[in-house]
This record gives structure tokens, sequence and C-alpha cells, in this order.
């Protein structure tokens, strides 16, 4: 007595893909080694803004311990 429960019906999802041109997806990836292969010769340090270093010292993230032995390869003398 009452309503039975209706059954899903699990249908198939099917992904198509176009065909893709050859030469474009090498032309494609040629270009995105170009562009994400980059690496300047000279990086230059970059400072954070003074609030992410205010921020950062509040939390103690800029507290160092020169004498520690995990960060002795560092600090390597050559």
């Amino acid at each position: 007595m009452g309503n039975k429960p209706v059954k899903e019906k699990e249908e198939p999802v099917v992904k198509v893909a176009p065909p893709l041109d050859r030469a474009y997806v090498r032309w494609l990836a040629k270009d995105l080694e170009r562009v994400h292969g980059y690496v300047p010769k000279k990086p230059r340090a970059v400072k954070p803004p003074d609030h992410y270093i205010e921020y950062m010292r509040m939390n103690g993230w800029l507290d160092l311990d020169l004498n520690d032995p995990d960060l002795a390869h560092l600090f390597s003398q050559r």
C-alpha cells in the first residue's frame, strides 16, 4: 500500500572527441615546451611584500636556527 520507489536507469555516458589535426598537435606540443620549458639564466631573488614578512614573523615562520643539523647542508663551507 503506498507508492513504490522508482528504479533509476543507468545510462552509459559516451565521450566523443573530434579528430585532431596532427600538425596542430605537434605545433601545440612545441609551443607548450617553449613556454613552460623556459628557465631564466640568472633568476633574481624576489622579496615578498612587507605585510607577508610581518605575517610570517608573527607566526614564527621566519625563526631560523643556524645550528640546526637539518639545515647544515644549506650552509656548508666550501
